[in-house]
């Protein structure tokens, strides 16, 4: 099954971010990541769970990624899903994000979370801040 991004809800007052920038305001989301996601979501019990991704100033190189769960859609939140699961970004966060894959990679040196970003032109050693 490929990897997918579906908005699954957008702002009623503007185009889909689809519509409206060509695919550009899109944020996929990898099977591996949502099988994850739905893994952490049924261990906390409330399946109205999403994951929240942010993008906020600070970290090593400019920019930095946050993850947590919530259960609320803002006025100014997108939202894409895959398998089930949803992701959850502001629209602040998705200009830095646009076009980006949300993976979840488990290898020898452990697993995580991973932002493959298009609009990073740098990003530091743990994969955990960017410059853009």
């Amino acid at each position: 099954m490929p990897d997918t991004a579906i908005p699954a809800e957008t702002n009623p007052t503007e185009a889909s971010p689809t519509e409206a920038n060509d695919g550009a305001r899109v944020l996929a989301i990898s099977d591996s990541a949502a099988k994850r996601v739905a893994f952490l979501i049924e261990h906390e019990g409330n399946p109205a769970l999403m994951l929240r991704l942010t993008v906020s100033g600070g970290g090593c190189s400019g920019f930095q990624y946050g993850f947590g769960f919530d259960d609320t859609v803002n006025a100014d939140d997108h939202v894409f899903e895959n398998g089930g699961i949803k992701v959850v970004t502001d629209d602040c966060s998705l200009d830095l994000l646009a076009g980006s894959t949300l993976d979840y990679v488990e290898d020898l040196m452990g697993a995580s979370f991973q932002i493959k970003n298009p609009n990073a032109t740098a990003s530091c050693g743990c994969g955990n801040s960017f410059a853009a």
